[in-house]
Order: C-alpha cells, then structure tokens, then sequence
C-alpha cells in the first residue's frame, strides 16, 4: 500500500518518466509543478484546460506527453510561422518526436509525405490551422489516423468575437467528435473565468480539468498616459518608442497607422518595420524572422502580429490607441520581458478610442446572412448540407458561411451531425432560425462592447494598474504594486506608498466573493470577476461586463441573489 499523502508507484513512475524525456530528449533539467500535472492529467485521457503565462512552457506539455502516447498528436496553431517556429524548436536526433505540418503553402507532393510521415509513426506531431480541419479531406486522413490527443494552441480564439475572428476555431468540437474523439488539451495565456467555461463549451470538452498558473508579471512596468490630441499621442508614440532599449512593438489600431509609425521611426534612424494582415505571407515571414533575430528594432503592428513569439528579450511594447479588450492586451504586453528583467508596457489612450473599437465589436453576419444560410439549410433538409454546399447555394465568401452556420448552430436553430454535415432544428422553420441567430449575435456584441468598457475602466482607473488588471482575470493582488504609474503617483503625494487610500471595502463585499455565480433582475446570470472597494465587476451571459455598486446591491433585496459561490461543482469555470 502507497504510503500516506505519497502517489502510488505507478504515478510515480510516470512521472520519473516524464522528468527523462524532458532531460534527456528536450534537455530541460526540471518541469514546473504545473506542467507535470498537466501532463499527468493528459495521460489519464482527461481533458484539459491549461492557462499559464507567456513563456511559462505551455507547448512542453504536449510535446513530452508525445513521446508517451501511442498515437499521432494534433496540434491545431493558428499561424502558419507560428507552426514553423514550434517544428524548428523541436530537438533533433535519436527520440525526438518527428513533426509535421499540412498546410496551403505545400505542394501535392510535399502534402503526401506530411501524411505519409504521419501515417508511418515518423512523425508524432501534425500541425494544422482551423482552417485546414474544416475541409472532409483532411478530416476523413486524421480519422484514419486515430489521434491519440487533440490540441488547440491559443485557445483564447475560441472565445473571440471580434472584427479579425476566425469563425472556423468554433468548428473544432466537431473536428475532434469526427476524427474518434481523443482527449482534448487546450493552451492559452490568458483567459478570465467566463472565458475558461466558454472555451470547454465550445471545445466540447468533457469535465476538462483545469490548471491556472499565475498571472502577475511584476516586471512589467504598467502606465497610461491620456491625450486629447491626437498629433500629441502620436508624436509621444514615437518618441517613447525611440527613446526605450531595444527591440520593442508598437501596436496600432489600423494598418496605416502600424505604416505610419514604422515610417516614422525609420526616419529616425531606427530598423523598424510595418507588420498587418494585408501584407503578403513571405513578407510577413521575414519581418517575422527579423524581428526574432535581432535584426529589427521596433515593429508597428496590428494585433495580427505576435501570436507565439518566441523572443525572451523584448523590453517595451507601446500601444498607440485602445486596445478592444483587456484580454488582447494582456496577451499582447506578456509579450515583452519574458526574460524576467524589467520591461515596459504603456497604454496611450484617447476617450474617442472607444468608438473605433465599439465599431469593431459590432461587427458580425448581417441579417440577410443569417437569412440566406438559415434558408439553405432548410431548403437541404432531405439532403443535409456540408458548409462548402451552403457557400455554393447562397455566394457568400466561406467565413460568412461559416460564422453564419455558428450563430444558428448556438442559438439552437441547426445541428452539425457526425459526418459535418448541418440540419435544421425540428420545429425551428427557416425565419426563425435567423431570428434566434440575430438574438445571439446582438448578445455578443453587447458582451464585446462591455470589454471595450473595461479597457476604457483600466485607461481611466484611479487606482493600482495592477490590482484592476489581475482582477479583471479573477485573480486577487493586494494593492499597491509598486511598478506602475498609479502607485508611483500616490507614493510620490505620500498617501502610504501607492496604497490604496479609499474606503474599507463595503460590508456586502464577502457576499459575492471572486467567482460567485448571481443572477441580476434585469441583466440574468453572471460571474463575479472582481472587488474593488466598494463595487464589483460582473459578467453577464447576455448583457456583458457590468461593475455594480455594493451600496445599490445591498439597498435593493433582490437585485443580486447568488446562485452558486465559488467550488460548489465546478468544473473548468
């Protein structure tokens, strides 16, 4: 019998195993505590979700577990030189696991022997995008295959209903249901608790277990600085950008302005490139490849650029405008200081920021969208429609086709069966599919637009940076912080060295703890994210992210009534 609170020797073994092939094939002398859980769970074919932090070694969980499951690893990654920098990074020699990636840019025969590799056991990872894992071919291969694990890297995507969404990342529990449904193993470095549960949902995955790392980055210095200029904003932009060591990132909010900024540090002398989706894929393969190795300064880019970069020394990332959402921003300044040494993330923020990002937000399939697909389905009732036939059917583009088919499939109006084919819900005719669809889509929008809100809240806060960021993510820190601008400021005017100087938090405070589920009489059920003092920050299934004041709440007997706190039967929430 296993000794008192030791693993049983099977688990220990395992384990020991695992600690080898990190050493001896990857070269690493230890694996986080985090991690090697992680890859216990995977083991045990559980599902599981993981949120660690930039750098942290995510993509070691899956790629030491490789060695120890008898069958092919999917990994789904969204960016083509993000697969490319994950197959590069992998050891070479006598156990290493083989990898492979199929994608547009291969050639028929270069496609046979990815597969060929794959089918053959000489390669244990195969790389895919979303977008690959929506065509029947490359589904039907995977079938035959028999993954032993499905991963999704930077599952945040799952959850983000913004203007650059990929709608096909809302497609992978099918993929997984039709390729024999092995455990799925999703990664991402940030994700607040709502999210979390709306990744596991869309994931289809079964009682994940759920592993969150920390999310504080103490050396990342956070300020704000507030224009109401716009020429003000951006010649600071340049300045700061200028001024701070190298190498650096500047995001902007549109692809001129990423030009615009690259064009002016470059008439400074400075080697800084413009990074956007409008160029073309080997451009951005080799500013990409620059950037990394040191060979560029600065980078002016939109969000497109910096998914899995994998460069521990970048020193500052400025963003020139409003970011759409604090979890885009938190996961692009983890970006910077990965070496652990001070780095410098500043927000430049005007109050008109908003309406660009709110237009943003809005954006979803119009009305008539909704209507066109809803009616293909129908009209195919008798002979169910793969998306590729909707596209056929109505002549829109295959995203619109595919975020359509989404919007109906959440709001209960179609199914998608084993084979990936849509059907009509019985007793949902056409007109209402696409009303209930409209409904769903505007829930979105309103959710979208809270999160504009609270980057807004963060631009504007009076108090810690840091304690407002981190319990954004549901996560508690004790203000002051002592590196960022707000704690700087109230150290400076000496009131207790950043502390915070407002009230005692509000009796009704321990009602509604981090992670309470409620439920509001106007706006439904929601999570409590945060406390702050005298309010707390929830987010509502419909109405989005709401901060309520304690004294209003306690006023009113039924505004807020809780319907489960935090640990009773949760699973990945």
């Amino acid at each position: 019998m296993a000794r008192k609170g030791r693993p049983p020797a099977g688990q220990r073994d395992r384990a020991a195993r695992l600690r080898a092939i990190a050493a001896d094939v990857f070269g690493w002398d230890t694996l986080l505590p985090e991690q090697l859980t992680a890859m216990e769970w995977v083991l045990d074919g559980e599902d599981t979700l993981v949120v660690m932090p930039t750098g942290s070694g995510k993509s070691a969980i899956y790629q030491v577990t490789a060695l120890m499951v008898s069958a092919p690893v999917v990994v789904v990654s969204p960016l083509l030189a993000l697969q490319t920098d994950q197959i590069a990074g992998l050891p070479d020699g006598e156990g290493a696991p083989g990898a492979v990636a199929v994608n547009s840019d291969l050639g028929a025969a270069d496609t046979e022997a990815a597969w060929k590799a794959v089918r053959h056991g000489d390669a244990r990872l195969l790389y895919l995008s979303p977008e690959q894992l929506a065509k029947d071919d490359v589904v039907d291969r995977l079938a035959e295959a028999r993954p032993g694990l499905f991963v999704v890297d930077e599952a945040q995507c799952v959850s983000s209903w913004g203007h650059d969404f990929r709608p096909d990342y809302l497609r992978l529990e099918h993929a997984v249901r039709r390729v024999g449904g092995p455990p799925v193993l999703a990664l991402t470095a940030t994700a607040a608790p709502p999210v979390r549960k709306e990744i596991a949902e869309r994931l289809g995955m079964r009682r994940p277990r759920l592993m969150v790392a920390g999310f504080d980055r103490p050396n990342i210095r956070l300020q704000v600085r507030r224009f109401l200029d716009e020429d003000d904003r951006r010649r600071a932009v340049v300045e700061r950008a200028a001024a701070e060591p190298k190498p650096g990132i500047v995001y902007a909010a549109t692809r001129k302005d990423s030009e615009y900024y690259a064009g002016e540090l470059a008439a400074l002398g400075l080697s800084a490139e413009a990074y956007h989706a409008g160029l073309r894929a080997a451009e951005r393969a080799r500013i990409h490849d620059a950037f990394l190795s040191g060979e560029v300064d600065v980078v002016a880019a939109t969000s497109a650029f910096g998914m899995g970069i994998d460069k521990e020394d970048v020193r500052f990332v400025l963003h020139a405008s409003l970011p759409g959402s604090l979890d885009a921003y938190y996961q692009e300044i983890g970006r910077c200081g990965r070496d652990g040494r001070p780095a410098l993330a500043v927000l430049h923020y005007r109050a008109e920021d908003t309406g660009m990002q709110n237009y943003f937000a809005g954006r979803s399939p119009s009305r008539n969208s909704l209507s066109e697909v809803a009616r293909a389905v129908h009209d195919h009732r008798a002979d169910p429609a793969h998306p590729d036939r909707l596209r056929e059917a109505t002549g829109l583009s295959r995203n619109r086709v595919t975020a359509a088919v989404n919007l109906l499939e959440e709001a209960g109006a179609v199914t998608t069966g084993q084979d990936g084919e849509v059907r009509p819900t019985p007793g949902v005719p056409a007109g209402r599919a696409a009303e209930q669809a409209r409904q769903t889509a505007e829930a979105h929008r309103r959710t979208d637009r809270s999160r504009v809100d609270m980057a807004r809240a963060y631009a504007e806060t009076t108090g810690c940076r840091r304690h407002f960021l981190l319990g954004y993510f549901g996560e508690a820190f004790e203000a002051p912080c002592g590196n960022c601008d707000m704690c700087d400021d109230e150290a400076a005017e000496g009131t207790g060295g950043g502390a915070d100087t407002r009230t005692c938090a509000h009796p009704a405070a321990k009602s509604y703890p981090v992670g309470t589920e409620v439920r509001h009489e106007q706006w439904g059920d929601g999570t409590v994210l945060s406390q702050d003092q005298d309010r707390i920050t929830v987010l509502f299934d419909q109405a989005g992210y709401r901060t309520l004041s304690l004294e209003a709440v306690a006023e009113h007997d039924n505004l807020l009534t809780v319907v489960r706190r935090p640990g009773e039967h949760r699973s990945a929430g």
